[in-house]
């Protein structure tokens, strides 16, 4: 239905304007050009397109003349249609260019409406290139839109659809059938009944609604008999053949398809008639077109030769102007310069203080984590020792639940001590990997064994899984490894109730020495919302807690992502919302029986040994003594407390001991300044600092004090009693 697709091109109301304007080479008024580009729409309404063309030629010339772009824009309109209506699709779609170049100089929204709308005609159903052809029709709808020109809307709505329709978008074209439906009442008519009803049939086959799609063609069909619209009539029985042929009706297919070919014969033996009619004219189409070029390359050549003119004129002046700001701004430079390095200076003074303050922001931070773990620690030990006591001394409170929970609260709180001071020595960059040797099937079991309290609470069952393919020693940061996997299983049985929570690991590459072990942590509890999965990492972050639910700071996951860096690994993440969470990554370790011999023969100690050993606690802290001494006791060593560095000194005046527990946190004088002092009596007894600070953070001073080693409390006496063993099986001499 061609006439749908072109939009008439008349844009006045036709004026008859004799035949002896074509002979006149005058300039004309604004008033005879739009007369003459009436009679020349007139023309190609009549099909006279030699008569359309000589009019057009001669309106354009006298409209560029006059710089009306308005007219211009008009004259290139109906050029380009007689082009279109003589097939010459390439040259009509050159001079509807030209129309829209003159079109958008003006604020005529209606003419930049029908060149769209026409470019769009051409390009999706004449030369078959639908992106851009649509992209035209959604040029022209704005305009039509904007304009209020709901007939207009409505016929480019169809054409879009149809548009998308032909290539299958029907989602795409959906939309704009939705319009066409909503309105066809209102703006359609007889000429458009044919085109509305093949296109829902379309629509309707592709959604596979047979009734409504059947209706569709039908009605199609029926209007297109009645009328006059042969060429929409054929695309409808192509269509329900198309259809047909999809259900199987191969017969009714045949049958429509044969019409559809019968009606595209009688229309296109009349194309020929047209085309054989057109032949003459044909000849002289190029001529035309050059015509038309030369008239533009003319008004081209006067307005250079005006610009030449005006240049000469003005160059001189330019050039005086130029060399005035040539001057202006070498003045203008140098006070902003000056002004410049002036603000620079100001701003370096001010870099440099914020850069001090800063710098001395991250010491207060430090210098506070420190003191706050410092003085958290210290009572903590009091009260894990004396729990420890109670449960030594009075067996009958073995299994009461207040005193374990007493015991696993003091636990919990270090923990969340530890938490905090981990997270300033990650981002302090004061965390370095050790080597030690250890079985991975050993160190999970114990990670396991610990978390039990934890999994008891909310009834959850614990399994390892370990691949028999893992070598029985590997060589790594086994506490890193332990914190990173206590932190993810905990975290597992906090957010699973009667549950299970699987810990498996599994060797999955060797390269070279380095085994590539994969853990994998799995749990089948409330899982994790999408949306929330990028945050849990994020510090002091706890999704969808409730005020009662789930302990913790949010240190955790922020800490085994943080661990895993230094690593070289990262931790990924699979989680549904009531299904469960799992967590995997994956670390390399070194596998090397040399090494791991001369690791394990290095720390062998002796445990087994009878010898008495005198120890000295050097501690000003009352409930600290206490503990101390018991735990000293405990283990049959013999025990002396004193109160000071300077009680300590005198006593060591008097009595030999093995070794030296001391605090360095004391008043009168600390641990540090005792500890040179008995360096510089020439006393080589091993001394180990027993204290709350960080071991970090007092090492460098421990050692260049004479202090052996450190070790933190609250401490697990296991590894005191090792220590001690070590430092006193060695020869006496400072660290």
């Amino acid at each position: 239905m061609y006439h749908l697709r072109i939009v008439l091109l008349l844009l006045f109301g036709l004026n008859y304007f004799g035949d002896n304007s074509i002979a006149q080479t005058r300039t004309y008024s604004k008033k005879e050009i739009t007369r003459l580009t009436d009679e020349a729409s007139k023309y190609l309404k009549e099909a006279n397109f030699e008569k359309s063309l000589d009019i057009s030629k001669l309106a354009l010339r006298s409209s560029i003349n006059s710089n009306d772009l308005y007219s211009t824009a008009v004259s290139y309109i109906t050029i380009a249609a007689n082009y279109a209506e003589m097939a010459e699709f390439d040259k009509a779609i050159f001079f509807y260019n030209k129309s829209l170049s003159y079109a958008t100089k003006t604020n005529n929204d209606t003419l930049k409406k029908r060149i769209n709308n026409n470019l769009g005609n051409i390009y999706c159903f004449e030369k078959k290139q639908y992106e851009k052809g649509i992209s035209f029709y959604e040029n022209s709808l704005k305009y039509s839109q904007k304009l209020a020109d709901t007939n207009q809307v409505f016929m480019t709505k169809l054409n879009i659809a149809w548009a998308y329709f032909d290539i299958g978008l029907f989602e795409k074209g959906f939309p704009s059938l939705e319009f066409i439906n909503k309105y066809n009442k209102k703006h359609g008519d007889e000429s458009t009944a044919v085109a509305v009803n093949m296109l829902n049939g379309m629509y309707y086959g592709y959604k596979g609604n047979d009734s409504k799609a059947t209706s569709s063609f039908l009605n199609a069909i029926k209007f297109g008999n009645e009328g006059n619209e042969k060429s929409d009539l054929s695309f409808s029985y192509l269509e329900y053949s198309k259809y047909l042929l999809k259900k199987g009706d191969y017969k009714n297919a045949y049958e429509n398809l044969a019409r559809y070919n019968i009606i595209t014969d009688e229309l296109y033996n009349k194309e020929k008639i047209k085309k054989a009619n057109l032949a003459g004219i044909n000849l002289e189409l190029d001529e035309y077109k050059r015509e038309i070029d030369k008239i533009e390359t003319e008004k081209e050549a006067q307005l250079q030769s005006l610009r030449k003119s005006k240049i000469i004129v003005l160059l001189f002046g330019i050039v005086f102007c130029i060399l005035l700001l040539l001057l202006y701004t070498l003045f203008k430079n140098n006070n902003f310069k000056k002004k410049a390095n002036a603000e620079l200076s100001q701003t370096n003074i001010e870099l440099l203080i914020a850069k001090e303050k800063a710098e001395e922001a991250t010491v207060l931070k430090s210098q506070f984590v420190s003191t706050i773990s410092h003085e958290l620690r210290t009572p903590l030990y009091g009260v894990v020792g004396i729990t420890n006591m109670l449960l030594d001394e009075h067996k009958e409170l073995v299994n009461s639940p207040h005193l374990s929970s007493l015991k696993f609260s003091a636990r919990y709180l270090l923990s969340l001590v530890n938490d905090i001071l981990q997270i300033n020595k990650i981002e302090d960059n004061r965390i370095i990997l050790e080597n030690l040797t250890f079985n991975i099937s050993d160190e999970i079991n114990m990670i396991k064994s610990s978390l039990s309290f934890i999994a008891k609470t909310n009834d959850n069952l614990v399994q390892v899984d370990v691949d028999p393919n893992i070598p029985e020693y590997l060589i790594g940061d086994k506490l890193r490894l332990s914190q990173i996997i206590m932190n993810l299983v905990s975290n597992a049985l906090k957010f699973t109730k009667k549950g299970e929570v699987i810990i498996s690991v599994n060797l999955v590459r060797v390269e070279g020495k380095s085994h590539f072990l994969e853990f994998k942590i799995q749990d089948n509890g409330i899982g994790i919302h999408t949306a929330d999965q990028e945050k849990i990492f994020d510090k002091f972050v706890q999704v969808g807690r409730k005020e009662t639910d789930y302990q913790g700071t949010g240190l955790g996951l922020s800490i085994v992502k943080q661990l895993l860096g230094l690593f070289n690994s990262d931790i990924s993440l699979e989680s549904a919302v009531g299904k469960g969470t799992s967590f995997k990554f994956v670390i390399a370790f070194e596998f090397n029986p040399e090494r791991t011999t001369e690791i394990i023969n290095n720390i062998l100690v002796d445990m087994s040994s009878t010898q008495v050993v005198n120890v000295l606690v050097v501690e000003d802290n009352h409930i600290n003594q206490v503990i101390t001494r018991k735990t000293i006791e405990k283990n049959n060593y013999k025990c002396s407390v004193v109160d000071n560095g300077y009680a300590a000194l005198e006593i060591l005046e008097k009595e030999n001991f093995d070794v030296i527990l001391m605090d360095i946190n004391m008043p009168l004088i600390n641990g540090f300044e005792t500890t040179r002092k008995i360096r510089l009596k020439g006393i080589d007894i091993p001394i180990v600092a027993l204290t709350a600070f960080d071991k970090a953070e007092i090492t460098e001073e421990a050692l260049s004090a004479g202090i052996n080693d450190i070790i933190i409390k609250p401490f697990d006496s296991i590894k005191l009693f090792e220590i001690i063993s070590i430092l006193i099986s060695k020869p006496k001499s400072i660290a």
